[in-house]
């Protein structure tokens, strides 16, 4: 019986030093590693699971590093995204009328806003049981909804009638070379129909995680540069590279410290 538990005591240090050195190991490479049933290797995780000594995940495991790593790294891109929100809530001034389109981070302002009279037109479903500021009033363009975003004829025809003092979009990347992917294709038309109907400013909201280098074409996805003149505000982790690169081709990219929203 000794033995026994010093060969399982053994097995389950060997699987944890391995998960802990390749950050994530499914069941089947652990079973092939030290030539153990799946269906041993699994009652395995879950017992170094139950002690806190790795995470299960469906069909193998993560250290515990990578799952800190992890949301560590999506804290980072939340504190970012926020900061950005709050300065372009700064941007709109009282009276302004906005369009939004469906960047949680272009909508994220409006939770900035404290005091501005405020008329919004957007395509963002997430605004729906939101609460804001008693001088936002908001309309929504209508729409068939993809996710959380609505697309279709039906929103362009309505944003053609409607005019905006300044927009405020996001995007899935920002390319070196200039350009912006959006994974609903659709979402193009429509942020050029509202750029085309805006009379004062456009910003465009990307954190540091979104200015990507150009790899080739994604034909999943659309992607375009737009020739009207626009800021880019992402924070101060961006790209020093990536930042130089835009501006070098004209772009205006403003830095937003990470203590914009204290």
């Amino acid at each position: 019986m000794r033995n026994d538990r010093r060969s399982i005591s053994e097995r389950h240090q060997n699987i944890l030093t391995m998960v802990r050195e390749k950050g994530e190991a499914t069941v089947e490479m652990i079973a092939g590693e030290f030539g153990i049933s799946e269906m041993t290797v699994r009652r395995d995780l879950q017992i170094l699971s139950e002690k806190n000594l790795l995470c299960r995940i469906h069909g193998g495991a993560v250290s515990l590093a990578n799952v800190r790593r992890t949301a560590d790294e999506k804290t980072e891109i939340s504190v970012c995204r926020n900061c950005i929100s709050a300065y372009a809530a700064r941007l709109a001034e009282d009276g302004d009328t906005l369009f939004i389109n469906g960047s949680l981070t272009a909508l994220g302002l409006l939770d900035y806003v404290k005091d501005k009279r405020l008329t919004v037109y957007t395509n963002n479903g997430n605004v729906v049981g939101k609460r804001y500021a008693k001088g936002i009033r908001i309309r929504l363009t209508g729409g068939e909804l993809k996710g959380h975003v609505m697309v279709g004829d039906y929103v362009m025809r309505n944003l053609l009638e409607l005019k905006a003092d300044k927009t405020f979009i996001g995007c899935a990347a920002v390319y070196d070379d200039g350009e912006f992917r959006y994974d609903i294709p659709t979402e193009i038309g429509i942020n050029e129909a509202m750029i085309s109907r805006t009379t004062q400013g456009l910003y465009i909201l990307a954190d540091h995680s979104k200015l990507q280098r150009r790899i080739g074409q994604d034909q999943a996805y659309g992607s375009i540069a737009y020739d009207f003149p626009y800021t880019l505000i992402t924070d101060e982790m961006a790209s020093r590279e990536h930042v130089e690169t835009l501006r070098s081709l004209g772009i205006k990219v403003v830095l937003v410290p990470l203590d914009e929203q204290q």
